[in-house]
């Protein structure tokens, strides 16, 4: 004899499993990433950026930002002394 509880038990069981999913998230937004990562990078001071060596060795070496540069950039002059602007996206 069935009692029509079949959908009923899913349903709730999926309304479950849906508050507990958004308490997960909450909790991870507010508590962990407002709280203990901020109050854990603040002790931990710098060596939250420590690279072991052998993973330092591993990355390929990036230099986004000219760094690895040593000359000065030559800077182009007009004929009246100012330096040209150059177009937004340009070099």
């Amino acid at each position: 004899m069935n009692l029509g509880l079949d959908g009923k038990v899913a349903l709730v069981t999926a309304a479950t499993s849906g508050l507990g999913l958004a308490t997960a998230v909450f909790l991870d937004a507010t508590l962990v990433r407002l709280v203990l990562v901020p109050a854990t990078m603040k002790l931990l001071g710098d060596a939250n950026w420590w690279l072991p060596a052998w993973l330092d060795r591993l990355l390929p070496k990036w230099d986004l930002e000219g760094a690895g540069d040593n000359a000065p950039a030559q800077v182009e002059q007009t004929p009246n002394g100012h330096t040209p602007r150059l177009p937004v996206g340009a070099g």
